[in-house]
């Protein structure tokens, strides 16, 4: 991908990069530029916070927890504390003294009528709780949960939910048209000015942990993607962004070595999508001979520009989710380029080659197709290494680049021999195993499937997935990990490459602070962990 956002919250420049004359007389910083605020060319302002097209709203609307999206630490915000009881039945306790930006104070009746009404309309459960939650009710400063199935594995995404004010709320007719323009929420910052080229933040003095924001404005602006935020990156005028830049250390930390900053934590991994409802992909051991024979690191290093890490086959980010890691797996599950082995493989599993082709067992050359979405040009890099590689075992490979949304629509319904596909992007553990491998996720050939594009289809997996969901313990849960690793190292339907990376560029100058790989305490979308732990330059 030539350019990634933070999801909906930061993307690129921001008006002027002129640094401040100091502190505001009480000591706090007068503004932070963090780039654009809305999608479209021409922003509307929707603060409606299940809403697909909303602005950014992560620092103005809060949730019981957050959940960093780097290392999954819960830290208790809206809520102090949870308990289960049992698998299905779930108590918050939520923090006295929170106000809505209005004055009014939040009580558990705010919480549980946000999550009645997500319930009742499927439109604004961007989470996916709906299906599961059977009741929630407030009993005093309490809101109890309870389940349809067990849910302990589904917290960070119960406790993510943005809370919003019932006396707002009640009052529309279409919650999932409602714009919500004045924006009351309980969040750090309320809506200064808001316009189609501009919008500003300013902070609530009210706010119940005011003493931990030291920034006074958040100016947004309309943003142009591309080579031209690229520019405005170099020439300091974003105090934090997120974007693909080639050659970082060159083109933006050279311009300014004691502010420019940046942290490349691992994100999702990227994997070879194979179609194994076809020939040769339907053969595990074609499957596992190709384990060995792609350069993960020439790609990490040439495709990636060296930002990024060799990913493992046991499908999780390592060292992030290490405490999930099955210890008999050799090598924590990273498999080196070795193309010899890999020949040896194939000549093995009855694929022969013949003056440098490689033939199937029907007897013809191999020749197959691997896609990657137009103009994004890492991955289109990587796919020439895949094809390189793929094409000295004697493999026929064409790298086909058609629009995004066809890409998207031939992955969704099966029409591809090979493609990249991303997943394990969450702090559930379950959902980063169901997503590519269980069969709900699947569909037949020509219908469109959930996330399962590989259409990866086993009964032993989808128990081990039944018995994740379903395990009330730590040990339980982990038992099932260990087994469904054990199907991504044997039965191979996927072949994990690298783990992409979450951009994420800052400077020092107006504030430090900020999350590194010295200090991982966020991730670059965890905006409110972040604004209410920077402080200004020199403290």
């Amino acid at each position: 991908m030539t350019i990634a956002a933070a999801v909906g919250l930061t993307t690129a420049c921001s008006a002027g990069g002129a640094e401040p004359e100091g502190l505001t007389a009480d000591g706090l910083v007068p503004f932070l530029n963090l780039g654009g605020y809305a999608p479209g060319t021409s922003p509307q302002r929707n603060f409606n916070p299940f809403s697909p097209n909303k602005a950014v709203i992560g620092y103005t609307f809060e949730t019981l927890y957050q959940v960093d999206q780097n290392g999954c630490t819960e830290n208790p915000w809206l809520a102090t504390d949870y308990q289960w009881e049992g698998t299905q039945k779930l108590t918050f306790t939520l923090r006295d003294g929170v106000k809505w930006h209005d004055g009014k104070p939040l009580t558990a009746d705010d919480v549980a009528f946000t999550y009645e009404m997500i319930k009742r309309n499927p439109a604004l459960d961007l989470k996916g709780i709906g299906p599961v939650l059977d009741s929630v009710t407030a009993q005093g400063n309490q809101v109890v949960m309870q389940f349809t199935s067990p849910a302990v594995l589904l917290f960070s995404k119960i406790a993510m939910i943005e809370i919003v004010p019932k006396h707002v709320w009640e009052k529309e007719k279409d919650p999932v048209a409602f714009t919500n323009a004045e924006a009351v929420g309980t969040g750090p910052f309320k809506v200064k000015t808001f316009n189609s080229r501009q919008m500003v933040l300013e902070r609530d003095p009210d706010y119940w942990q005011a003493d931990k924001v030291k920034v006074k404005e958040l100016r947004f602006s309309k943003t142009q993607q591309g080579q031209t935020d690229q520019l405005r990156l170099e020439r300091g005028e974003y105090d934090m962004n997120a974007m693909f830049v080639p050659n970082i250390d060159q083109g933006y930390v050279a311009k300014d070595p004691e502010h420019n900053k940046y942290w490349f934590a691992p994100g999702g991994v990227i994997s070879l999508y194979m179609n194994l409802t076809k020939a040769p992909f339907d053969d595990v051991e074609f499957r596992r001979a190709l384990t060995g024979a792609i350069d993960r690191q020439e790609i990490a290093d040439k495709a990636q520009f060296g930002y990024v890490e060799t990913a493992s086959q046991s499908s999780l980010i390592l060292p992030n989710q290490e405490k999930w890691l099955d210890p008999d797996i050799p090598d924590a599950g990273r498999i080196d380029f070795d193309a010899d082995k890999a020949k040896q493989a194939l000549d093995d599993a009855g694929y022969a080659e013949r003056d440098g082709k490689r033939f199937g067992k029907d007897g013809k050359p191999l020749a197959l197709e691997l896609k990657v979405p137009s103009g994004w040009s890492d991955w289109i890099s990587a796919a020439q290494i895949v094809k390189r590689n793929l094409e000295e075992l004697g493999i026929g490979v064409d790298v086909a680049s058609p629009q995004e949304t066809v890409y998207n629509a031939d992955r969704e319904t099966g029409r591809f021999d090979m493609l990249f596909g991303v997943y394990n992007t969450d702090c559930n553990i379950h959902k980063n195993f169901a997503d590519p491998l269980s069969s709900v996720q699947s569909a037949d050939i020509g219908e469109k499937a959930v996330s399962n594009f590989t259409r990866w289809r086993d009964p032993a997996t989808d128990d081990l997935l039944d018995e994740l969901a379903a395990a009330g313990d730590e040990k339980s849960q982990q038992e099932a990990a260990y087994g469904l690793q054990r199907i991504m190292m044997d039965e191979v339907p996927n072949i994990p490459l690298w783990y992409g990376a979450k951009w994420f560029q800052y400077r020092t100058a107006r504030v430090t602070g900020w999350p590194d790989e010295k200090n991982p305490y966020a991730s670059v979308s965890d905006v409110l962990l972040m604004i209410t732990r920077v402080r200004p330059a020199g403290q």
